[in-house]
């Protein structure tokens, strides 16, 4: 059943859910969808599955360009300063 058609019929629960990772990986939006403007046990579902998504790439997402341009300046002086006192 495709996407579209399982966003044009009326649906349970659980014909709904079954569909979710459909849905998430077509980029569907589920707040467009009839199941959800009727059912608040579902509406939350994709509430708290929209939310660990985005906390989830939050963090993979770099911080910033990486390591500071002094870093390794840091490191070696920290080496050297270790050499000195043995």
């Amino acid at each position: 059943m495709s996407v579209l058609r399982v966003m044009e019929k009326t649906m349970t629960c659980a014909e709904f859910q079954e569909t979710l990772p459909e849905l998430f990986e077509a980029h569907a939006d589920l707040n467009a969808h009839e199941h959800l403007k009727t059912c608040e046990n579902c509406a939350a579902l994709v509430r708290d599955l929209e939310y660990i998504a985005e906390t989830a790439r939050m963090l993979l997402e770099p911080e910033g360009e990486g390591p500071s341009s002094d870093l390794w300046g840091k490191i070696e002086r920290e080496i050297t300063s270790k050499d000195s006192i043995q």
